[in-house]
């Protein structure tokens, strides 16, 4: 497969518009996985900042959805699946500033193909999302900045062009977004700092560099004004979940190189290791300033999460962003290998293999999901308790809850006709997943509260939604539904203290393919009393 450079821009549009079409579908055909759903609250109960998280992830929500007028899976979606493809136009442009436009091109490919930046960024609604569209848009425009000033005659360096100062200031100000998204998204500063020390000092004394930092330094006032408001909690719950010191465990590290190669496919991965080892070794070259840039804005970040791993269980998106910002050497790699052709070049057979493996991976995981087939292949013959059916099928996060409500709904109805429990009681969860799954599927549509039991880390913001929706009552009853695959024991210490009675009402199964993916087991807590 080959094409021209004067077909680049087109292959670019076609690319981005099978991108879009094809990650709109997945975007209103899939349920919310936990993460998602739980998010959805922020824009639900928007705040200056959340406990886990600043609010741009909830504030996308709600400008996509309209402030929630449309309340669906693909309209909260939305701005994954655009955003994405802006992301993957970046990544072209940024390609571009390496080399040229087959390198930008190369490298739209090779974004595309990452399951972190197709699927984890452009079509689950995630802090990733927002994070990953500032990064690229502030990093594009350091990397314009910088080369501008390098291009400049020495003596015109303190009569910077207005132009590019903006330009400047515009890149500090999408790097303060990206930290309003992510915390992580502070690797973007650093990166640049390191490069100003390293190749650039003079520019230590542009007062606009000041501003720019000034600027990225205010959007950050919403995190510090709700964490004034709260205690400090949301620095103090991050700071416990990574360590700088600590017994080295080096399955935790294994599991965090095995999600990188995951994430950002197994090949694309590898290609990247390559293409550094080929860079370092002045196989190719490509452009020094955004090359540099590149290099010491993502190789910290990677290397942040992998020191942290080995001492603490780290996911693998916390580091997918670093990974995703090599991906242009990549392209610059692949395009290095064609410099001799003229203005025709062949799609190299190891992004078509990346591309390949994106789609198999995501139609195998669409299927499994809708259908269960291959959990059901897997199972062992022997027979289940009721209350383990479906345990450790993570799919079921993204499965069922519609049937959930509707078999729910049915029993509710019954015990309210009866005058058992009344219509405004509402539904008890012990933890913030599936607390949100719950109240996005089954609450919400009924016109019912949801609250959650149990302590801040276990809870997260329903902490404060307890509070919004008023709390728990002294003597009210509530609902508690229980699920086979996520099962409590409804006699345990997280629940018994709280109500005078446990009662089991009714069990109903969710089913799949005509198979019983799950029982939903449904109880009454009667007397809520607040524990000793």
């Amino acid at each position: 497969m080959t094409i021209k450079e004067k077909h680049i821009p087109k292959a670019l549009i076609i690319l981005l518009i099978i991108s879009i079409v094809i990650r709109s579908f997945l975007a209103g055909f899939h349920e919310f996985g936990n993460d998602e759903v739980y998010y959805w609250t922020y824009a639900l109960y928007p705040d200056w900042s959340h406990f886990d998280h600043p609010g741009m992830v909830g504030w996308m929500m709600q400008l996509f959805s309209l402030n929630l007028l449309f309340d669906n899976e693909f309209a909260l979606r939305l701005s994954s699946v655009v955003l994405m493809t802006v992301d993957t136009w970046l990544i072209y442009l940024i390609g571009t500033q390496l080399k040229d436009k087959i390198t930008g091109f190369f490298a739209a490919l090779l974004y595309t193909s990452s399951l972190y930046a197709f699927v984890i960024t452009g079509v689950f609604i995630m802090p990733d999302t927002p994070l990953m569209f500032f990064t690229l848009l502030s990093i594009y425009l350091f990397i314009r900045y910088f080369k501008k000033r390098t291009e400049q005659p020495i003596e015109t360096h303190n009569r910077a062009s207005l132009q590019y100062n903006v330009s400047l200031l515009f890149a500090g100000l999408f790097a303060g977004l990206a930290m309003l998204s992510k915390y992580s998204a502070a690797s973007i500063w650093a990166g640049v700092g390191l490069y100003i020390l390293f190749f650039n000092r003079k520019e230590l004394r542009n007062k606009y560099l000041y501003l720019s930092i000034l600027i990225s330094a205010l959007c950050l006032l919403p995190i510090l004004i709700w964490n004034m408001q709260n205690n400090f909690i949301s620095f103090t719950f991050h700071g416990d979940r990574v360590s700088l010191f600590g017994k080295p465990r080096f399955d935790y590290l294994g599991i965090e190189f095995a999600g990188e190669l995951l994430y950002n496919n197994p090949i694309v991965y590898i290609l990247i290791i390559i293409a550094l080892i080929a860079f370092f070794r002045k196989k190719f070259k490509i452009e020094k300033t955004g090359s540099r840039l590149l290099l010491l804005t993502a190789l910290p970040w990677i290397g942040t999460f992998i020191y942290f791993s080995f001492t603490r269980s780290t996911f693998p998106h916390w580091s997918a962003p670093g990974v995703c910002l090599l991906i242009p050497i990549a392209g610059a790699y692949l395009a290095a290998k064609q410099e001799n052709m003229t203005g025709i070049y062949r799609i190299p057979s190891v992004i078509i293999a990346a591309l390949l493996l994106l789609t198999v991976v995501v139609g195998v995981g669409t299927f499994e999901i809708k259908t269960g087939r291959i959990q059901a292949c897997l199972a062992s013959d022997k027979s289940v308790e009721m209350s383990s059916v479906g345990k450790g099928d993570v799919t079921l996060d993204m499965y069922g809850w519609d049937q959930m409500k509707d078999g729910f709904a049915t029993i509710r109805d019954s015990l309210v006709a009866t005058g058992e429990m009344q219509a405004d009681d509402g539904i008890i969860a012990l933890k913030w997943f599936p607390a949100a799954n719950m109240d996005y599927y089954i609450a919400t549509p009924l016109g019912m509260n949801l609250y959650a039991l149990g302590d801040l880390n276990q809870i997260h913001k329903y902490f404060w939604i307890n509070q919004y929706r008023g709390g728990l009552q002294e003597g009210r009853n509530y609902w508690f539904i229980n699920q086979s695959y996520n099962y409590y024991e409804p006699d345990g210490w997280y629940l018994q203290p709280y109500f005078k009675h446990v009662i089991p009402i009714d069990t109903f199964a969710i089913y799949r393919s005509g198979r019983v993916a799950e029982y939903v087991f449904v109880y009454k807590l009667e007397g809520y009393q607040c524990a000793n």
